[in-house]
């Protein structure tokens, strides 16, 4: 195998694994995911900033049980989060 029939395989396979981008403007993020991004605990963010007054709502999926897991538009969430920039 020479290195471009190597390096095209190796493409593909990691295409398998890899998931396509989904934009920011519509991607939909779980608290663990806000957490990442706001680099605290998700405890933290569960309990003492996505309930703020201000803080983006949340988006919830029917399910069969009843109440489904909570998600955020992430373009809202980093907007939320830029708008506490410090302004000179």
């Amino acid at each position: 195998m020479n290195d471009i029939e190597f390096v095209d395989r190796l493409a593909h396979a990691l295409a398998v694994y890899v998931r396509p981008a989904i934009p920011l403007s519509i991607d939909l993020w779980d608290i663990a995911t806000i957490a990442q991004y706001l680099k605290r605990d998700p405890q933290v963010v569960r309990e003492r900033m996505a309930c703020l007054p201000g803080f983006p709502k949340a988006i919830r999926l029917p399910t069969k049980t009843g109440r489904a897991q909570p998600l955020y538009n992430a373009k809202e969430v980093i907007d939320w989060a830029q708008s506490f920039k410090e302004r000179n």
